[in-house]
């Protein structure tokens, strides 16, 4: 049974006594529900009136608001990790860039903070087939490797960091290898044109601001397109088999010219030792002649004689064959019998020799008549 239906006792359940006329009033609902929250939180002083009711509601919504405020400020602090960069906003602007560390900002929605990892390494590939100075094509791939160094100016400097780090490294990579021959990009260039272009990448992401670091550029073996390398193979191992010719060139030259300055050096020293040789003869025959001309001028006769013995001993001592002239007497000829021998020993060693396929000396050689001219002379010498 409804309350407010006859016969239901006439009772209003919001305790206002019997209500014949309709539902119940709202303010007076919503003054009650106010009396009892401030009964709640301790507003009950001098509850036998309704009076003290609006000084109590400010008090309690001052306290309110103290917790709030002293909430929203402490929502303030932060921490940055040591591999982090704070990056604090004012209304969506850039202010100021803090360390790791705890801070404090002034909360939102005054002050915002964005946390950048500028420790965390990012990567990527770039590959591309391009013209060398010398209007060759060759096929380059390198990977660069980057972080964050300036957390402000990466965020609010530039819209696309990494993509500005992208065109900037295809730009240096295409200016440095069109400034490059190709026989240097495939031999000892390529540390030498990664260091460049790390270098040139560096200088342009400064220019442009974009707060990242290049921390390295690892160029891969550069290599020829499929279409030509089989003719770039041809000429590799061409410029090896130079290399090669050139080491041994080299190693020749190394062994015979030694040889050659010490066969000129033993030449020289050869002709000094001549020079030297001729020269004391020559200054030995000189004192002999001077000593003979003073002898000489002191006994001429004696030293004719003397000069005249000499010569002759010289002379028919290389003879093997001696005529002597005896007044009234035949020509005899005088037929030495070492010498016979020696020459018989002579014949022997070439008949040997000749057979191991070595010349055979003729009798001239050896300075002694023949035989059999000797027989003939002895024939001619007796009628």
């Amino acid at each position: 049974m409804a309350w407010n239906e006859p016969g239901g006792g006439g009772k209003d359940p919001w305790g206002g006594g019997p209500n014949n006329s309709g539902p119940p009033d709202l303010d007076e609902i919503v003054r009650k529900l106010q009396e009892r929250v401030s009964g709640f939180l301790g507003g009950g002083k001098g509850g036998g009136g309704g009076g003290g009711g609006p000084d109590i509601s400010k008090r309690t919504i001052g306290i309110i608001a103290a917790v709030l405020l002293i909430i929203w400020l402490f929502t303030g602090i932060y921490i940055v990790d040591p591999a982090e960069r704070g990056v604090v906003m004012r209304f969506g602007a850039y202010a100021k860039t803090t360390e790791p560390g705890p801070h404090w900002h002034i909360p939102y929605p005054v002050e915002t903070v964005q946390l950048v990892n500028v420790d965390e390494i990012s990567s990527f590939t770039h590959k591309a087939a391009m013209l060398t100075k010398d209007e060759n094509i060759v096929d380059v791939e390198l990977t660069v490797q980057s972080r964050i160094q300036d957390a402000g100016n990466y965020l609010f400097q530039d819209q696309a960091p990494e993509k500005t780090l992208r065109d900037a490294t295809e730009t240096v990579v295409r200016k440095t290898i069109g400034g490059s021959k190709l026989d240097f990009i495939l031999t000892e260039g390529r540390s030498a044109i990664a260091t460049m272009i790390k270098e040139r990448v560096q200088s342009l992401m400064n220019e442009y601001k974009t707060g990242l670091l290049v921390t390295s550029v690892n160029m891969q073996p550069a290599k020829p397109p499929e279409p030509v390398k089989a003719a770039f193979d041809d000429a590799i191992k061409a410029r090896e088999d130079k290399e090669r010719l050139e080491n041994q060139a080299e190693a020749y030259a190394n062994e015979i010219l030694p040889q050659a300055r010490g066969e000129a050096a033993r030449a020289v020293a050869d002709a000094k030792a001549y020079r030297d040789r001729v020269i004391a003869e020559a200054e030995g025959q000189t004192s002999r002649f001077t000593a003979v001309l003073n002898e000489y001028s002191k006994a001429p006769q004696v030293t004719r004689e003397r000069l005249y013995l000499e010569t002759i001993e010289n002379v028919l001592g290389a003879n093997n064959t001696v005529l002597l002239d005896v007044p009234g007497g035949d020509s005899l000829m005088y037929l030495p019998l070492d010498q016979l021998m020696k020459k018989s020993k002579q014949s022997q060693a070439s008949t040997s020799d000749s057979r191991r396929g070595l010349s055979q000396p003729t009798t001239a050689s050896t300075g002694t008549p023949d035989p059999r001219s000797r027989s003939t002379s002895r024939e001619r010498s007796t009628r």
